[in-house]
């Protein structure tokens, strides 16, 4: 039987023990490691170039890394970033160094948690890379354009690990039962098949935790094997779901809510939404966001949108939880459902581009307000048109821009919801224009 504990005679939990050996016993990343695909010919053929993994945790970054240096016949070694500084940096080259020069043989530098160090502790491994004194393998969950500096990222390749899908966790789960050399086989245990479906759900794509929740339910089973209420025993109280406040996950997923409110799909924004509720996120970032999607994506075709959203903020800071939870559900529906405009949303843009682009214009006189008898001695609001005194309270043919700024249209309402009547007005109101310009 493999050991359960290893020679300092510390415990070795089942999914270290279970951790594959070779390409073949590597379950998932298909996409990267399939027939074909170069990093897998890259593997095979020991042609080590320097690269940094980038996944969810239990997805196989550091076993990767593993496979990697024993296929090449590579010297591993291994620092954290979190435990680790330019010192233990500089100890790991030399060790790298004197084994190039005694054995004639690469070193694979795997460092775990990447995105840990700062960016003089990356910058120590660059003429290390570029000389080849060893390869270079970082692993990270979080987004590494945003994390690893460029001086790095230009000597590397990124490979996206993805979480485990439902056929690779039931793979793992099933191995580290029947295995009897390194996992349970030993204890003849059987697993039902609602067990199985269960375990795999609540590991939620990682194979690190399939593993650790199959060994706590192999310790706690009776004669009659894994059983469904097992599983939920073992995993009651605890949520697992993919989520990193402030990462890429939590970006991700509000992304993709915003989309599907634009997209007029209530049923998949009522899904991102739990999601992100589920994973932790707090329901006034949100409710914010919410608001933005009123402005940004149903705008004045429906305004009715906005004050809802707003309302739905003010509810989740009054109340709580679950009262305004299920308020800014209800603004969700609502923005989808509603009808769609970014009309304002890019003509703001478009009005901002012009201030930016442009020299800073004088308010014409006629516009400028008088309080002071010095400001009317001046020309101030001098020939200002009050537009309720004129007919229909529009002052036809009047200009607002200054006085060496050719009009400009910047807002081109929609046909959808209110914008349609908006729309006919301001046609109406610009044919005024034209009309008492060529008076």
């Amino acid at each position: 039987m493999f050991p359960v504990t290893s020679e300092a005679g510390e415990y070795r939990p089942l999914a270290d023990r279970m951790r594959p050996q070779t390409l073949a016993d590597f379950a998932g990343q298909e996409h990267l490691l399939g027939p074909d695909k170069p990093l897998r010919l890259a593997i095979e053929r020991g042609q080590l170039h320097s690269m940094v993994f980038w996944g969810a945790p239990g997805t196989g970054k550091t076993t990767l890394a593993r496979i990697i240096s024993t296929s090449c016949e590579a010297q591993f070694l291994i620092l954290s970033a979190v435990l680790s500084g330019v010192k233990e940096i500089r100890e790991a080259i030399a060790k790298a160094r004197q084994y190039r020069d005694v054995y004639a043989r690469d070193t694979v530098l795997f460092i775990d948690e990447a995105h840990r160090f700062n960016k003089s502790q990356q910058d120590a491994f660059l003429p290390h890379v570029e000389n080849g004194t060893i390869t270079f393998v970082g692993a990270t969950t979080e987004n590494p354009s945003f994390e690893l500096n460029n001086a790095l990222l230009s000597r590397v390749r990124v490979y996206v690990l993805k979480p485990l899908a439902r056929d690779a966790l039931n793979r793992v789960v099933r191995q580290g039962l029947q295995d009897r050399e390194r996992g349970l086989g030993n204890k003849n245990l059987q697993i039902s098949d609602e067990a199985l479906e269960l375990l795999v759900d609540s590991a939620d794509g990682d194979a690190r935790r399939a593993l650790n929740l199959l060994e706590i339910a192999a310790d706690l089973a009776a004669s009659e094997g894994i059983t469904a209420a097992l599983v939920r025993e073992v995993v009651s109280g605890s949520s697992y779901r993919r989520f990193d406040k402030g990462g890429d996950v939590f970006y991700e997923q509000i992304s993709a809510l915003h989309k599907s409110v634009r997209g007029s799909a209530p049923d998949a924004a009522l899904y991102w939404f739990a999601r992100m509720l589920d994973g932790g996120c707090d329901p006034l970032y949100i409710a914010r966001r919410v608001v933005r999607m009123a402005s940004e994506d149903i705008g004045n075709a429906d305004p009715r949108g906005l004050r809802l959203a707003l309302d739905a903020w003010e509810t989740q800071e009054r109340l709580g939880a679950p009262e305004g939870e299920l308020a800014i559900a209800q603004a969700i529906v609502y923005l989808a459902c509603a009808p769609k405009s970014n009309a304002v949303y890019k003509a703001y843009n478009v009005a901002l581009e012009d201030v930016k682009s442009t020299a800073s214009a004088e308010v014409p006189l006629h516009l400028r307000n008088a309080p002071s008898g010095l400001m009317k001695g001046l020309g101030y609001g001098k020939k200002y048109r009050y537009a309720h005194d004129e007919p229909d309270a529009y002052a036809a043919g009047e200009s607002y821009f200054p006085d060496d700024m050719a009009a400009r249209q910047y807002y081109y309402p929609t046909n959808r919801g209110l914008e349609i009547q908006i729309a006919e007005k301001l046609a109406r109101l610009r044919k005024l224009d034209e009309k008492t310009q060529k008076n």
